[in-house]
């Protein structure tokens, strides 16, 4: 038996995946568009498992994946966390949230010319986290189900994607057989001194960058009126001396805004930065708080994330975290519904994986759902060594793709077990 500081090195060699140059033999990938209740044309990217000639425990099981904070569907495979489901044979469907990846606001203006489809209402930013929850999941939800034909789909989510998936199991946990969650807290900002300060300061600041925007903004509205004055006096002048109609062109006065925070390009600076200055991230000392733990994550692949995996985020919803912060609340605002309060509605099998270096999601913060939940299945368990970013691509992977297999598998038969037959044919009649 290898010495104990050794085990975790042992499990990581031992688990053997796909060679890199037979991945691609094992999946179809494709990308299908939804659309949500309130206008939002949403893409999900498919990875479709090819049946192989080693077992797949888990073969055309559909699991949804949905990415945090400003993420988008890089987060699950900047690394290698989808070439190890689709070892297991899961069925892989990526959900892009509104206003990122392939979901954009691209693609909602492209729709608009092309087809002449509306416009969402809060296309400018102006969506928050209840937009996410009253209408983002449960069309994926919807749509994953009609598209593999199963009654039930697994869920897995990373950060914000899993307090998501807290919520949404706490109220239609029918759709689903199981839930993952990782890195992801139930009370945030729970025994975390940085956030409940940033909770403050962040209106503070939002209020002062508006207040700036408003000065700039009237100053902007009496130099228009005065150059549209100005205009109007030589139009008339030109009219006078010529007797001659002239077309006037109408002006728009744009307005600024602060509506949403450039999480790509902060992020993009961060890769910058990290690749100047690797040797210094390492030295930093532990109890600097860390989005990532270097000596977890292959730095090529976090740089790629960095560089290609962040996106604009709407004040609205940092806003919306800043409230669950100072009040140490977790709601959906606009439906009413306390989703805290509620987590003992969940029976489903649960795992909660979290890193035991993570700011944002540690012991203190995911104790609440832990205590909460009546599931039979319940996994609630650190990643040594792990903070927030790695978790879904760094060097433990293999070890937290185990454990969501676990969770399937168990799932899985259970539903045999209640139904007396195979689960797929049980799916299928």
């Amino acid at each position: 038996m290898p010495p104990l500081e050794n085990i975790e090195e042992v499990v990581r060699r031992k688990i053997v995946t796909i060679p890199d140059e037979e991945f691609k033999k094992t999946y179809i990938k494709s990308t299908y568009e939804i659309e949500t209740e309130d206008g939002w044309a949403l893409v999900i990217t498919r990875y479709k498992p090819l049946k192989q000639e080693y077992d797949q425990p888990l073969f055309n099981i559909p699991l949804l994946l949905v990415h945090g904070f400003s993420q988008n569907r890089l987060t699950w495979t900047s690394g290698e966390f989808v070439k190890n489901m689709l070892y297991f044979g899961v069925d892989v469907h990526i959900l892009e949230l509104r206003g990122h990846g392939r979901s954009s606001r691209e693609l909602q203006f492209q729709k608009n010319r092309t087809f002449g489809k509306p416009l969402p209402v809060d296309i400018d930013f102006q969506w928050d986290i209840d937009s996410y929850f009253l209408y983002d999941i449960p069309a994926a939800v919807k749509a994953v189900k009609k598209l593999t034909g199963f009654k039930k789909i697994f869920y897995c989510g990373h950060s914000m994607g899993g307090m998501l998936g807290y919520c949404y199991a706490s109220r239609f946990q029918d759709n689903l057989y199981g839930l993952v969650t990782i890195g992801s807290p139930a009370e945030i900002g729970k025994n975390s001194i940085m956030l409940k300060v940033g909770s403050y300061i962040f209106p503070f600041s939002t209020s002062m960058i508006d207040f700036l925007l408003g000065i700039i903004n009237f100053n902007q509205k009496i130099k228009f009126k005065i150059k549209k004055a100005r205009k109007k006096v030589s139009h008339v002048v030109r009219i006078t001396a010529n007797l001659i109609p002239e077309k006037r062109e109408e002006e728009k006065r744009e307005l600024l805004e602060f509506n949403e925070i450039p999480i790509d390009e902060i992020f993009k600076e961060l890769a910058r930065f990290v690749r100047r200055r690797e040797n210094l991230l390492r030295k930093l000392p532990d109890p600097f708080p860390k989005l990532w733990n270097p000596e977890k994550v292959d730095l090529n692949d976090l740089l790629y994330l960095l560089e290609n995996g962040a996106e604009k985020e709407p004040v609205k919803v940092v806003e919306e975290f800043t409230r669950w912060i100072k009040k140490n609340e977790f709601k959906i605002y606009r439906a009413d519904y306390d989703c805290k309060a509620n987590f003992d509605k969940i029976t489903i099998p649960i795992a909660i994986i979290f890193g035991d270096e993570d700011l944002f999601a540690g012991i203190e913060s995911t104790k609440k759902i832990y205590r909460s939940v009546k599931s039979d299945y319940l996994l609630w368990r650190p990643v040594r060594g792990n903070s927030h970013i790695e978790l879904t691509m760094g060097l433990d992977i293999n070890q937290i793709s185990y454990d969501i297999k676990n969770l399937m598998e168990y799932a899985v038969k259970n539903e045999e077990n209640r139904l007396g037959k195979n689960f797929s044919q049980a799916e299928n009649t």
